[in-house]
């Protein structure tokens, strides 16, 4: 961004399978000038870099041309990379989960808000029709529980980490925001598989008040599924987020509400939009406008403990 251009000047550190993505997204965004791309494999970046118009370049010139960056790269290297850039005053949008331990997801948000820069996670969930349709239509009254699965056959990638930090980070990300809070206490089990991780896992969190949560995640999984039930005191909520199919049965009605004044949803279903290019586009209206950032270096954190706890309470069942 400069007097003569008021675009975000943005750099993709790590394109692999989402940072490809993120780098396609950033390069047809009207409020981006993409700055160039970084990635240890060569030819990757070579050949992502032509399909966008950009150039590859290390890391460190990178950010020195840059902005802002997007931090796709393996978990392992988020906090030396991110810790770089918001050291040179740049802003970060870090995937998730936004470190490897808690110690530097606290050295980086300190560090983000000393410098006075944006930190926003990837817990992309959140921008998608999907959640926007769950919280529109509640199941009514408060909730007391929730059925979380996600699960997808095996692809050799992220095998780096758990299948908790992979996959279920996001449904604890969710949760998290449903309940309003952390839980009080998680017990879980899981093994691993075809990886040196836990490829699956099923955990069960407790929050005050007698509320739960199971979720289950599974990346060697026969099928792709991916649902959510919600169990209210007035009532119950069922999503299918392949089929993008919604039911909610209140009490003293038989039949499942279809349609929702002011919700958005239409024939208990929804229009999906393009999750990332919402995300992006939150994270360049935080940078350019001052927009609030809505998953912040303290929502990561949170997501990361329990993830963290999940892990650990698997290691000791």
């Amino acid at each position: 961004m400069s007097a003569t251009d008021p675009r975000l000047a943005l750099g993709i550190l790590g394109v692999g399978h989402f940072g490809r993505f993120h780098a396609l997204k950033a390069a047809a965004n009207p409020r981006v000038r993409l700055a160039g791309l970084h990635d240890a494999d060569q030819a990757r970046v070579a050949a992502v870099a032509a399909e966008t118009g950009t150039i590859p370049l290390d890391a460190a010139a990178l950010v020195a041309v840059s902005d802002a960056v997007i931090i796709a790269a393996p978990t392992r290297f988020h906090f030396a990379l991110a810790e770089a850039a918001l050291s040179a005053g740049k802003h970060v949008f870090i995937e998730k989960p936004i470190a490897a331990t808690l110690a530097e997801a606290d050295a980086l948000i300190a560090l983000a808000t000393g410098r006075g820069r944006v930190l926003q996670v990837g817990h992309i969930e959140r921008f998608s029709a999907a959640f926007r349709a769950v919280t529109s239509a509640p199941a009514g009254g408060q909730a007391l529980s929730w059925d979380a699965v996600r699960a997808a056959p095996f692809r050799p990638r992220s095998l780096d980490v758990s299948v908790v930090l992979d996959l279920m980070i996001h449904d604890i990300d969710l949760v998290l925001e449903l309940a309003g809070g952390e839980p009080e206490a998680i017990e879980a089990v899981g093994s691993a598989v075809a990886s040196d991780h836990p490829d699956f896992a099923v955990a069960r969190l407790r929050f005050a008040g007698g509320r739960a949560a199971v979720l289950t995640a599974s990346r060697v999984s026969l099928a792709m599924e991916r649902r959510l039930r919600v169990l209210g005191t007035e009532g119950e909520m069922s999503v299918n987020f392949l089929d993008r199919s919604l039911a909610v049965l209140r009490r003293g009605g038989a039949e499942p509400v279809a349609t929702m004044p002011g919700s958005g949803i239409d024939r208990a279903t929804w229009t999906d939009h393009d999750s990332l290019e919402a995300e992006q586009a939150a994270f360049v209206a935080a940078c350019l406008d001052g927009a609030p950032v809505v998953v912040d270096g303290a929502a990561g954190r949170r997501a990361l403990k329990v993830a963290l706890a999940v892990e650990a309470a698997i290691r000791a069942g």
